[in-house]
């Protein structure tokens, strides 16, 4: 494997820091997405309209401040909204427009978080192939000069620098495989995240705006 690269030709030095940058990224974003999935967000909306539905709203805080996920730090700041807007006495409409706006702005920055150096694979998945393809050039230029430069044609002249195109062309492509596969998985999981956390933010809104409307009739 070693002497592969060596015969690449000094392109492969930065696919190799691209390979070793995917890696990386993709041990770094799997322990993250493995970390929330151990998450039960059902179990703890659940709970949440619970506690709210018996009054215990600063409990309900704590368990969302106790909780590590996205889903429940854009709940834990909608609850905080609700507290201070309860303390006010605000009316549902009003505390449904603000408590909406408070998750729906603090879901950017938790969604960042979660989306946090895929474009790291990406840029790889980009950039490997045009590396490869450098290095290709590279090689096939080396190869013509050595064959200019030859008194007699000479197979064994070229050979090195076809074999230097053809490694770092295939050393390229894998590279951006191994970079874009895992980014669509990632990708993915993230959009289903958000998804939770709208439902999530939806539902704690509508929840807490009824109770207003209970309350104030």
């Amino acid at each position: 494997m070693l002497e592969k690269i060596i015969q690449g030709g000094y392109m492969m030095i930065p696919l190799m820091i691209c390979s070793v940058l995917a890696l990386g990224v993709f041990i770094d974003r799997c322990l993250a997405f493995m970390r929330n999935n151990r998450i039960d967000v059902r179990a703890l909306r659940a709970e949440i309209l619970t506690l709210l539905a018996e009054g215990r709203d600063e409990d309900a805080i704590t368990l969302c401040a106790s909780t590590p996920g996205p889903v429940s730090a854009v709940l834990l700041v909608g609850l905080q909204t609700h507290v201070k807007l309860k303390a006010v006495h605000e009316k549902p409409d009003s505390i449904r427009t603000i408590m909406g706006k408070a998750m729906e702005d603090y879901s950017l920055h938790a969604m960042n978080a979660v989306q946090k150096r895929l474009s790291i694979l990406a840029t790889i998945g980009n950039a490997a192939p045009l590396f490869g393809m450098s290095g290709t050039v590279l090689g096939m230029i080396s190869s013509f000069e050595s064959l200019s430069s030859a008194a007699a044609l000479d197979a064994s002249l070229v050979a090195g620098g076809i074999s230097e195109a053809l490694i770092t062309t295939a050393a390229g492509l894998l590279i951006a495989l191994a970079a874009v596969i895992p980014l669509n998985i990632f990708t993915t999981m993230s959009e289903n995240i958000e998804l939770e956390i709208e439902d999530a933010a939806s539902e704690l809104v509508e929840t807490v705006t009824m109770s207003a409307i209970h309350a104030a009739a």
